[in-house]
């Protein structure tokens, strides 16, 4: 169960931060610029689903 929520957060990340690339590159800055957005989507995807992952725990917990 674990390894399917793991992979799901990823995919979902990928997917953002894909569409992050491309609505960057839409906006016609440099192609690292664009990259660099795209990274920071996904970084910020995969910090949301670890801060929902431990309030969920911490919830369930006490």
């Amino acid at each position: 169960m674990i390894i399917i929520a793991c992979a799901l957060v990823t995919l979902t990340g990928l997917f953002v931060a894909a569409a992050a690339g491309y609505l960057a590159r839409r906006d016609h800055p440099s192609y690292p610029t664009a990259v660099t957005r795209a990274a920071v989507a996904f970084a910020a995807t995969l910090t949301l689903a670890t801060a929902l992952a431990t309030a969920i725990t911490s919830i369930t917990r006490g």
